[in-house]
């Protein structure tokens, strides 16, 4: 279910949209994570069903050691920005900051079209930084920041579905 990366898409995709529904209450916010849960296992199966097997192959090992190296680092700096932020008594800046991860992993996956979500991704945490500083209620930089992302991951699986499937189904391989 994971293939081409569309799993993992589609799993940050769900916990940045469970961030934005954070700021719902009640029925919305039920309804709004149901959707959301549909919306990834969705994603999920229709990479199972239309993506060729070619296209979950594992990593050659010089790409998963430096896929490692750089997963690793990522996750210390997430750690340490989540602390820092904490610390200074500013921990709805914690979202905002994290999506900057995204892009050495553009570089690491070989895939050059994930540097449109790396960049979204960025977008997503300066937005959700401009709500910060326009003094906007904390819950409305969680909305911002995981509205954004959620549906910058989960538009990229679906492009990654789509294309990989209309390339397959045209007898290209990549």
């Amino acid at each position: 279910m994971f293939k081409s990366g569309v799993g993992f898409l589609a799993l940050f995709g769900l916990g940045w949209w469970l961030l934005a529904t954070s700021a719902l209450d009640g029925a919305a916010r039920l309804i709004a994570v149901g959707a959301g849960c549909l919306v990834t296992v969705g994603l999920m199966l229709a990479a199972r069903r239309l993506l060729p097997a070619s296209a979950g192959a594992p990593f050659p090992a010089d790409r998963r050691r430096r896929f490692n190296q750089i997963n690793g680092l990522q996750w210390l700096v997430i750690i340490v920005i989540a602390v820092v932020c904490s610390r200074a008594g500013v921990p709805v800046l914690v979202p905002p900051l994290v999506g900057l991860h995204f892009l050495p992993l553009a570089a690491v996956f070989g895939q050059p079209r994930l540097r449109v979500p790396a960049a979204l991704l960025v977008v997503a945490g300066l937005a959700g930084a401009a709500v910060w500083l326009a003094d906007g209620p904390d819950h409305a930089v969680r909305f911002t920041v995981g509205l954004v992302s959620a549906l910058c991951l989960w538009g990229t699986a679906l492009w990654t579905v789509a294309g990989t499937a209309s390339a397959a189904g045209r007898g290209v391989t990549g």
